[in-house]
């Protein structure tokens, strides 16, 4: 993880400025000087860095999810951002709901591409469409769970 540090407190700062300092302070409890000390470059702060539930909560109030980002593209993973949540209200039984259906609609695909034995390229192409589609169902579904609801 060295010399990665520097990288991880630009992005930082830019989760801060982007959120705001006065709104950063209110959603993580810090004051303007411990935000700072997250992103400062000096050597007396350069093991500091900002805690991951108050990045959850900048990040959930921000535009982009900048640290989130920089960590991905640091282990060379592509993130998917995904703006419109279709299936984030509703709790679990909407979600069984929604899981039914999704995989009925796989199935359905899976059937129509298999039908001449072979699966072309474009069907391969809706086959991985109602498959992320689904995995999306089964995250909410997973953080609905892990809420109680």
């Amino acid at each position: 993880m060295a010399g990665y540090g520097s990288y991880l407190k630009k992005h930082t700062e830019a989760l801060v400025k982007d959120v705001g300092i006065e709104a950063a302070c209110e959603l993580t409890g810090k004051s303007k000087a411990t935000l700072g000390r997250y992103y400062s470059d000096a050597d007396e702060h350069s093991d500091r860095f900002m805690p991951v539930d108050a990045v959850a909560a900048l990040e959930a109030a921000s535009s982009y999810p900048h640290v989130t980002s920089a960590l991905a593209e640091m282990r060379g993973i592509t993130l998917s951002y995904d703006e419109a949540r279709n299936n984030s209200e509703g709790g679990i039984n909407a979600d069984v709901i929604k899981l039914s259906q999704r995989f009925a609609m796989l199935m359905g695909e899976y059937n129509q591409s298999i039908e001449d034995g072979v699966i072309s390229m474009n069907e391969a192409k809706r086959l991985l469409r109602e498959t992320t589609a689904l995995q999306k169902v089964l995250l909410d579904m997973k953080l609905h769970l892990e809420e109680g609801k």
